[in-house]
């Protein structure tokens, strides 16, 4: 096998952004610009046959996968992410897509001598005084309430954002089920004021580190290590965080990440924002305001179907 892709379109999405895009992902290649002409043409001429006007890629299934790396190849992926070959950029730029959105990945290593600002320790906490702010761990007891509440959020949240749609209620139980083997209660913290939550933020273990030189095979040996690791992990993604329209721009996504950093603390972690677009200049500048360091950017490409 030389290669893979797939192609889908999502009517859910669609109707939210009011556009015909069909979507490609899961793109494997060889380094032969022929051959990834072929994968590009095939899906291309399939969600030509569905009636769409766009395709954009990467764009892969899972939350808040998508993009193919642009710089910052030096570093493994992380949790719910990909890896892709410097080329495959050349092989979609030549095919004639152009780029549409780059997602910008920060980190910070509190084993490496990581520490937020002393300022913004003050700040946090008139922040936190000012709008009588509370923050609380998940409570495990309660997951499935809890992913409902984390799906009602997002919709709330992120409704305005590049490339979001909504996630349907019904998906909370399934997310609850699909988190609750791998997350860290400290690592996923919501924001409340007078008792009601206003904001989360999640960070999750990074277990793809437990599995490197595995070779893509759990058994016999990786899933032991995967179960006996995953509580000792010190690394993680910050895959999600939202806050109502209300209490955005108000120091809040500051204080949330504080409260992260105090949370995780004794572990010394290493800790991924995977993802920040672009284009949202106030979680940019909070990025670069607590120290964190610009370390890779995904691209996601789209192209005109005629």
């Amino acid at each position: 096998m030389v290669g893979r892709i797939a192609a889908w379109v999502n009517p859910i999405a669609n109707d939210y952004w009011k556009e015909h895009i069909g979507l490609f992902g899961y793109y494997e290649c060889v380094n032969d610009a022929q051959v990834g002409n072929i994968l590009l043409s095939g899906a291309e001429q399939w969600l030509k046959e569905q009636g769409v006007r766009k395709m954009r890629g990467q764009w892969n299934f899972e939350t808040q996968d998508m993009g193919f790396i642009y710089e910052g190849f030096d570093l493994p992926p992380v949790i719910l992410s990909s890896y892709n070959y410097p080329y495959y950029n050349e092989h979609v730029r030549q095919y004639g897509f152009e780029k549409v959105k780059d997602l910008l990945v920060y980190n910070a290593d509190v084993g490496a001598g990581y520490q937020i600002p002393a300022r913004f320790i003050r700040f946090t906490d008139r922040i936190a005084q000012r709008y009588g702010v509370t923050i609380r761990r998940l409570d495990m007891s309660r997951l499935v309430d809890e992913a409902l509440l984390i799906v009602r959020l997002t919709n709330r949240s992120l409704r305005d954002n590049w490339g979001f749609y909504p996630v349907d209620e019904s998906e909370a139980e399934q997310l609850a089920k699909d988190l609750k083997s791998v997350i860290h209660p400290e690592g996923i913290l919501f924001a409340e004021v007078d008792g009601k939550a206003v904001g989360y933020i999640i960070a999750l273990p990074d277990v793809n580190s437990l599995l490197y030189g595995l070779n893509g095979h759990l058994f016999p040996k990786g899933i032991f290590r995967l179960l006996n690791g995953i509580k000792k992990l010190n690394r993680y993604r910050i895959w999600a965080l939202g806050l109502l329209d209300d209490y955005q721009k108000k120091g809040i996504s500051a204080l949330l990440f504080r409260a992260l950093n105090d949370s995780l603390a004794h572990k010394n972690p290493y800790v991924e924002a995977n993802w920040v677009l672009e284009s949202n200049a106030l979680m940019n500048n909070t990025m670069k305001q607590l120290g964190f360091r610009l370390v890779k950017r995904y691209r996601i490409y789209e192209k005109i179907i005629r």
